[in-house]
């Protein structure tokens, strides 16, 4: 297996005339894109930095942004990727794990960020007060040997943060290299299919992302493009999708579910789309149904963890098969195991703790010895989320382990819940919290995103409440249901459920 990032040069330098990105009315080639690689990589060993070495990237999505990623992979870097969003405290967490330099951009070198890192050397993609600029100067011949060491880390990626801390999620070049999404020779159909539908690849976000980095992966290896829209004011989903003719990308839940709602009432050519990933948090089965009606047999519904990667895919052919309410099977080279409280496996058709086994999973948080032990058990990362396995494979989810509200001395699953309300047809997305309460200990509150064009009334919220009661008993019912216009999400994209508690408290 080659050592990451082989693959990918070797694609560059394969098709070398091929459209790499498009972004701001002009076109990267994958030969430029090469060149532009060995050159940072000359530029960063130049700057001291080599195997082993930290840098943390905060930069807004560019081709050259992509290339310093490759970049400092090629010299064997512990890349610390940085995303946008973060608290005053929580940048200083990310950017306090061993680092050796940062590297910014002009739209990003913010005096925040720039405080945050220290007394770190500073550099940059383009002229910043203070850094060196990596790409002032000519343009040489540069050497793209690979310096990387298998077993160093390359990358740290962060959770969402939704506990209060980031964790640093440290995954080696070796994992890397494993990685279903970088290794075209041992891609199966499924992934092969993706590639194949990446064609013009709507990218956007942040690099820091585990999951934008790591679905760019059969678009620039598949011989796609990948384009990066332009702030035009209106939503990119699905509006860019009609700009650019795009044929696949990714999306959050709560981005899906805005897309469907705005599809009805300001329409959109989306018939270009070949294959849209819908991931990020569960996602109701009557909108799955729905956006296969409104987008056509493209979509495909994952789940995954900055942790583990990407576990399971569900695919159009699985929708079309009625597999609605599951998450798909696993990746090749994924196995699942879903164990009880004794962490005994529980077999086909019983609930559980998810755990996960893989050859590109995390070898562990970084710094963090105390979450390893819990999380880390005989090669098997724990999940936290809860699930089951049918007989044929299909990983089906039940929220997570930690998502339980204590009401009258009873476990009641977040998860159960919402998946109750959102049942009800004036129910786009459901959410479940739970709060101290001094009758019954804690207390369950909902929140509920309406489908467009409906605002649940008294006789809904009795409705919704009843389907709880049906399926899950009486400690089960919401004490409130409160109609939300959109959930807030957190800087990795995931609904958060403090903030509306926060938005709860304040009126909305």
């Amino acid at each position: 297996m080659s050592l990451f990032p082989a693959p990918l040069l070797d694609a560059l330098a394969d098709s070398p005339a091929t459209a790499a990105f498009e972004y701001r009315g002009r076109t990267v080639s994958r030969g430029e894109l090469s060149q532009l690689i060995a050159t940072l990589a000359a530029e960063l060993r130049d700057a001291g930095l080599g195997p082993g070495d930290g840098l943390a990237i905060r930069t807004a999505v560019s081709p050259e942004a992509f290339a310093a990623h490759i970049a400092a992979h090629v010299v064997g870097c512990r890349v610390v990727g940085v995303r946008p969003g973060y608290a005053a405290g929580q940048l200083a967490h990310v950017l306090g794990m061993g680092l050796d330099a940062l590297l910014v951009d002009p739209g990003t070198a913010t005096p925040g960020l720039l405080d945050a890192a220290g007394p770190v050397p500073v550099l940059s993609l383009g002229p910043c007060p203070g850094a060196r600029d990596l790409l002032d100067g000519p343009t040489n011949e540069c050497s793209l040997d690979i310096t990387a060491r298998p077993d160093d880390v390359a990358l740290l990626a962060f959770t969402s943060g939704s506990t209060g801390r980031p964790k640093g999620c440290a995954t080696t070049y070796r994992a890397l290299s494993e990685h279903w999404a970088w290794q075209p020779r041992v891609w199966g159909p499924v992934a092969a299919g993706l590639a194949e539908a990446f064609e013009r690849y709507l990218l956007f976000g942040t690099l820091a992302s585990m999951v934008v980095f790591e679905f760019l992966a059969p678009c620039l290896l598949g011989g796609g493009t990948a384009v990066i829209p332009e702030d035009d004011g209106r939503p990119v989903f699905p509006y860019a999708i009609e700009r650019h003719r795009i044929t696949g990308s990714i999306i959050t839940v709560p981005k899906f579910s805005r897309m469907l709602d705005l599809l009805r009432d300001e329409p959109a050519d989306t018939g270009s789309l070949r294959a849209l990933m819908v991931s990020g948090s569960p996602l109701a089965p009557h909108r799955l149904a729905e956006a296969v009606r409104r987008l056509g047999p493209v979509v495909y519904n994952g789940y995954g963890q900055t942790e583990a990667g990407s576990v399971s895919m569900l695919t159009p052919t699985d929708i079309a098969a009625g597999r609605l309410a599951s998450v798909g099977r696993p990746h090749p080279g994924v196995e699942i195991s879903v164990r009880d409280a004794r962490d005994k496996d529980v077999g086909q058709g019983r609930r559980g703790e998810i755990h996960v086994r893989s050859p590109y999973m995390m070898a562990g948080y970084w710094g963090d010895l105390v979450e390893n032990r819990d999380t880390l058990q005989d090669g098997w990362i724990r999940t936290r989320d809860l699930g089951r396995l049918d007989g044929d494979g299909f990983l089906h989810l039940d929220g997570r382990a930690r998502d339980v509200i204590m009401v009258n001395a009873m476990v009641v699953y977040a998860g159960p819940i919402e998946r109750a309300l959102a049942r009800h047809p004036d129910v786009a997305e459901a959410y479940v919290v739970g709060t101290p309460d001094e009758r019954t200990g804690e207390a369950v509150h909902a929140f509920v995103v309406p489908v467009a064009g409906r605002y649940p009334d008294g006789t809904a919220m009795k409705e919704m409440a009843a389907l709880v009661l049906g399926e899950l008993g009486e400690d089960s019912i919401p004490q409130t249901i409160t109609t939300v216009p959109m959930v807030p999400v957190t800087p990795g994209g995931k609904p958060d459920k403090k903030g509306l508690l926060r938005a709860r408290r304040i009126g909305f």
